[in-house]
């Protein structure tokens, strides 16, 4: 990769991540296509940037988990693929029901766009060629749930969760264990296809052998991931997880009456990482543009841990109108074990956000969503 792509495919690109990615690309000219269900949120995503006009398009992408069959589901982006260099893909799924659908579907998303991205670079009519794939896999794939301290450990991009497909397939098994193995299993798909699918190249007689895939790939496993949002969203109830999440603890303390809160404990956090969204869409864009990052695995997480009492206490402090409105709790912050998101920086010159920039941002984005009643 000699050169900046000029056009970039972003899956998911009217999701959480995904529009932090389009606005990235966007802001360094490179021209985007964003995947979206929705023509509708596309098109929101569109009116919101006009600045960008000419630069930014939508093709839709069927309801996945409603494709009849296995090669329906391959082929969805066929038509997508066309055109581009680069794709970029924070592909999420929302089901529970384990091996049928969730882990199969997510690694068939995997299978389906490098299967299109590489019939485009077998097919000698194609005027452009994909040169790298980056996929946004989880934290959940690198985490080992049985692993305790002490001694004290670093997860690293190395480290890849135990569980076996058996584990996260069987009936029995939670939606949240179940959800860890799909992204761990959608990853080693993606690793699999790369190097099934790309054993001739660097071989000088094979650079035209049509069994080759042509594009690399980059992974990049972030943790709990926090920030702002810019897709299309028109009230806290449409949130995403994670910030409906931090919005539910700024509103903890708050009766029936006067906002969502309903009083109560705080959520815990399963385990103390985290990143900010905007940091995790810096790490896709750097990672399609740095030709050294080809071919690795990269863990962005911030240095800071955190808990929800944190986040409580950071909008109490930054909003007059939380205080004496949060729910109080302490947290121990998990210290007895670490994660390894330095080199991550180091590599795709990352500047992480703290945590507080991260709420506070955050939430007076969803207090200013909410109107009457809060700033």
């Amino acid at each position: 990769m000699a050169s900046s792509p000029q056009y970039v495919l972003v899956t998911g690109a009217t999701g959480f991540i995904g529009a932090h990615v389009v606005d990235q690309l966007l802001s360094r000219g490179i021209r985007v296509r964003g995947t979206t269900r929705s023509l509708t949120k596309g098109e929101a995503m569109l009116k919101a940037r006009p600045q960008y006009a000419g630069k930014l398009d939508f093709v839709q992408i069927s309801d996945f988990d409603r494709m009849n069959n296995n090669e329906e589901q391959l082929n969805m982006f066929n038509e997508a693929v066309k055109g581009v260099d680069d794709i970029s893909q924070p592909l999420t799924y929302n089901t529970t029901n384990n091996e049928a659908e969730l882990i199969l579907p997510a690694i068939n998303g995997v299978r389906a766009i490098l299967t299109a991205a590489a019939a485009v670079n077998r097919d000698p009519s194609s005027s452009t060629k994909i040169r790298r794939v980056v996929l946004t896999s989880s934290f959940a794939a690198v985490m080992d749930a049985s692993r305790k301290a002490p001694p004290y450990f670093t997860y690293t991009a190395a480290d890849w969760n135990p569980l076996s497909y058996a584990e996260a397939a069987d009936p029995s098994t939670s939606a949240i264990v179940a959800y860890r193995g799909s992204k761990k299993f959608a990853e080693l798909a993606a690793w699999d296809f790369v190097r099934d699918n790309n054993q001739n190249v660097g071989n000088d007689n094979n650079k035209n052998n049509n069994k080759n895939a042509g594009f690399d790939l980059v992974t990049l496993c972030p943790p709990m991931t926090f920030g702002p949002v810019v897709h299309p969203v028109e009230s806290v109830e449409q949130l995403n997880e994670s910030s409906a999440m931090l919005w539910k603890v700024a509103t903890s303390g708050r009766g029936k009456g006067e906002g969502e809160g309903e009083g109560g404990s705080l959520p815990v956090a399963r385990v103390p990482f985290w990143v900010d969204v905007r940091d995790v869409a810096r790490a896709h864009v750097e990672a399609l543009v740095r030709p050294e990052a080809g071919g690795k695995r990269f863990l962005p997480a911030a240095p800071e841990r955190f808990t929800y009492a944190l986040a409580a206490h950071i909008v109490e402090e930054e909003f007059e109108w939380a205080r004496g409105k949060v729910v109080r709790e302490e947290q121990v912050v998990d210290t007895s074990h670490g994660v390894d998101g330095e080199t991550a920086a180091r590599e795709l010159g990352l500047e992480y956000k703290s945590f507080r920039q991260t709420v506070t941002e955050l939430v007076a984005q969803a207090a200013r969503m909410k109107g009457s009643g809060l700033p």
